[in-house]
Parts: structure tokens; sequence; C-alpha cells
């Protein structure tokens, strides 16, 4: 990685609004950011929690008498919450259903204020603005019940492709990336969601493709994996990095167009040679860069260390958080880019 793309920063920001997040990352991480998101503020800042929202309020959809609430659990058996899950009402045909994602409306008022403060200098010329995007799964997991979800995926695709394609109708290609953030796919990879269809592989991986190659050329793109953070917390905790690898060469095998990169993400804890292996053996298509999240709050010594074995196993990659900073307690924002900005300028 260059010296001014080696920080990847995944989306969500503990700041009040999109200006706010871009003075703040310009002024403290801007010479080592090749891309800037927008904070992912306001109702964003639970990831896709609001879409949850917007399902339950939706005027095609009502909550599954059949089925219990879904025990959202992360990874040491805390609940984190229950989760009544919606369906199509009867009678309700699916193919008439849309639904407003609003990642376009959100997109298009972060971009202005992104192209206002690039003209005034404060963002530096080049820098391109990252727009991170859930994918069906998301919320088809969470939010739908398993009667409902198989037609729910075909529909929300359809709305989130509506949705992509206004923003690249109002963002230049040359001024745009496109996250995927892949989520609820790691997670039905590790057993998570016990109710998994028995193809979910080849599900995940055409559905990712698709979501790829629906990306314009000249737009960078890339996808994140992600084992969540609701309580910022993982959900699971990785044996290594085997399932990443796994799930990496699968993307890049139904994606047509090129990854411009990935982001996999490295408990805090794990410095040991085991977790990183299997990153050696990882068929990287050409041009694809990797960014690995192993820099953690107020642990400079650890993410030193961290580095140190991850370099034993891959040569070249950038660095990030294993996932957005929006859960995290504001607090401890300034501790992050200031770990953050000595690992860019220590690496």
């Amino acid at each position: 990685m260059q010296s001014g793309e080696r920080l990847h920063l995944i989306g969500s920001i503990p700041l009040g609004s999109s200006e706010e997040v871009f003075r703040t990352l310009a002024r403290e991480l801007g010479p080592h950011l090749r891309r800037m998101p927008d904070g992912e503020t306001g109702e964003r800042s639970r990831w896709i929690y609001f879409q949850g929202q917007m399902l339950r309020a939706h005027p095609d959809m009502e909550i599954d008498p059949t089925v219990p609430p879904f025990p959202f659990v992360q990874w040491d058996g805390k609940l984190v919450r229950e989760i009544p899950q919606v369906r199509f009402k009867p009678g309700v045909d699916p193919d008439t259903v849309t639904f407003a994602t609003g990642y376009d409306q959100a997109a298009a008022a972060s971009y202005a204020a992104f192209t206002r403060l690039r003209e005034a200098g404060v963002i530096a010329k080049g820098t391109r603005f990252q727009v991170s995007l859930p994918t069906p799964h998301s919320s088809g997991y969470l939010y739908v019940s398993s009667p409902a979800r198989q037609t729910y995926f075909r529909v929300y695709e359809r709305a989130l492709l509506r949705a992509l394609a206004n923003i690249v109708k109002t963002i230049p290609a040359a001024d745009l990336a496109i996250q995927w953030d892949v989520c609820q796919e790691v997670l039905a990879f590790e057993n998570y969601f016990k109710d998994r269809p028995a193809d979910y592989k080849k599900q995940t991986f055409d559905m990712l493709g698709r979501l790829g190659d629906a990306v314009p050329a000249g737009v960078e793109m890339g996808y994140h994996l992600c084992y969540g953070s609701p309580a910022d917390e993982h959900l699971v905790q990785p044996r290594d990095s085997a399932i990443l690898v796994e799930m990496m060469e699968g993307i890049a095998t139904a994606t047509r167009r090129s990854i411009d990169f990935f982001h996999v993400p490295v408990p805090k804890e794990r410095t040991d040679e085991a977790f990183y292996a299997p990153l050696e053996n990882w068929k990287c298509p050409p041009g694809t860069g990797l960014y690995i999240g192993l820099l953690h709050h107020d642990d400079e010594t650890g993410d030193r260390k961290r580095v140190a074995v991850a370099r034993k196993f891959i040569d070249d990659f950038g660095l990030s958080a294993e996932c957005g900073w929006g859960r995290t307690e504001p607090g401890r924002l300034p501790g992050l880019l200031k770990g953050h900005r000595a690992a860019a300028e220590a690496f």
C-alpha cells in the first residue's frame, strides 16, 4: 500500500454530522486516507437498525405471528435484544413492493458537504467519497422471518440496486468508492443462523457477485467482511481467518468486475500466528488491496504486535479497525484516531 492509502475506515464515526466527520478525518488522518466515509451519522449510526424500523412500518409488511422473536446474542451468550421478524402481508404481491432504503438520499446530502469542503481545501484533492451499503442478507437474516426470507432477498436487492443507481448518477465515478458491508453472510458461514439454507454459500457468492457487478467501472469497489458489533463486541469469535479467506476467494470468483479492496477483521487478543496463517495461501486477485482490521483502541503495543505477526503471512496490506466506530463509546474517538495515525506513520 502507498503512504496515502495505508488506512481504511469502515464507515461509522460517533460524531454529529457528516461535515463534522469530514473535518475531523481530514485533520487527523487525511494524508493516510484514499477514501473518506461520511460517518453514517443520524439514523444510520446503528448500521441497519433503521432498515428494521422501515420494514416494521411498511404498509405491505407485518410482524410474523408464526415465529418467535429472534434472539440476537453476541459471542459470550449475552442477549443484545430480541427482534420481532416481519413477513409480507397475506395477499400482497412481492413483485409490486418497493422499499425506500434511504441510502441514496443520505449519500447525496453527504456528498454535497464533501465537495464543498474539498473545494475549500479542507479535504485533499483526489480523496474519494466512500458510500458503505448493506446487502439484502443484512436485514433479511435479522428482520425477516425464515418463510418470507428468500422472497425478501429478491425484493430488497431490487430496491438496493435502485438506490445504487441513483448514487452513481449523483456522484461522478472518479469521486466515488462503494463498500459492500458483508456481515450476516460471514455469520451464516459460522453457523450463527440455524435456519440458513442448504445452499447458503452459493446464494451468498451469487448475490455478492451481482452487487459488485452493478458498480460501474471507474468507481472504486470493495467488500468489508464483518463479525458484527451491535454492542461493540463480536457476535462470533472466529477460530482463525480461514472462513474470511474462503469468502474473499468466493466473492472474487463470482464478481466479474475488478475488486479494489477487501477488509477483514481481527479480534484484539489475536496476536497468535494461527489466526493469520490462512492468509498466506489467499489467492489475491490482481490489483486488489487488503486492509486488515487489527488496530484497536488504546493498544499501540498490541497493534504493533499484530502487524508483525500478520507480516509473517502476507507482505502487502493496509490497516484498519476491525469494524466501524459508530457503536463504540464516543469518548474513545480521540484514542482511535491517535492510534490509527501512529500506526500509519510507523507502518
